[in-house]
């Protein structure tokens, strides 16, 4: 698996992508600074990671989502390259047209920097293939605007075709109010687009695939991907 991990000013999680990617895949990926204007030769997946690129202003991923690799993600992305952004890289995928939809403030109007649990809802995804639909996982989040929307037909449109990946729910898989700290509409934490190679989630599954986290249950995205795409030797 050749991967490559955008870095922008004030992404501060591209170590934390790099480690976890080298760990699975057993290849370290290629960092990609934002002003960079190609991918590496042979890249199979684009990675944005999270962080407060340019420091969130404007809103969240706005001016990170015109840089000028991001020219070069949505062109691999149309070749039907795997493109999947986390926390703030979702924001850009979101702010660039990758993605359907917006994340705003979050419901309490407070920063959330603790684990979550997400109900798996489609396991057919290249990113979601390591887990059963159905199946609740418990990973991180940190973010204060993690709250994703959408007008209507686009929620309907993301209902009807199973783009919803992952959602907030309790630790029995219940999709309660409760358990959707964000305020995200319908508790979504995950889509993907509509041809289903590109995927963006606000929580951190990369921060939970190691047993000394005491909890791995964010390593099923990472094999599901490599599985795909081929351990590279």
């Amino acid at each position: 698996m050749k991967s490559a991990v955008l870095v922008f000013p004030g992404i501060n999680r591209e170590r934390d992508m790099a480690r976890t990617l080298k760990l699975v895949s057993g290849n370290a990926p290629v960092m990609v600074w934002h002003t960079e204007t190609e991918l590496p030769a042979g890249t199979d997946l684009v990675v944005v990671p999270g962080g407060f690129s340019y420091g969130d202003y404007l809103r969240c991923g706005a001016i990170a989502a015109r840089a000028p690799v991001m020219d070069a993600v949505r062109a691999f992305a149309a070749k039907g390259g795997l493109v999947l952004g986390v926390c703030n890289g979702f924001q850009i995928l979101c702010e660039s047209g990758l993605l359907p939809g917006v994340l705003v403030r979050n419901q309490n109007l407070k920063f959330i920097c603790h684990d979550v649990f997400l109900r798996v809802e489609n396991s057919k995804s290249p990113f979601t293939r390591g887990y059963n639909a159905g199946q609740v996982i418990r990973v991180p989040v940190a973010h204060g605007e993690g709250n994703y929307t959408a007008d209507a037909e686009t929620i309907k449109t993301l209902e009807s075709e199973g783009r919803i990946l992952f959602r907030y729910a309790s630790p029995d898989g219940k999709i309660d109010p409760d358990w959707n700290r964000n305020g995200a509409i319908n508790s979504i934490a995950g889509i993907s687009n509509e041809r289903g190679n590109v995927a963006g989630m606000m929580p951190h599954p990369e921060n939970h695939v190691e047993a000394e986290m005491g909890v791995t249950d964010g390593r099923g995205l990472f094999a599901g991907l490599a599985d795909q795409l081929g351990k590279a030797a």
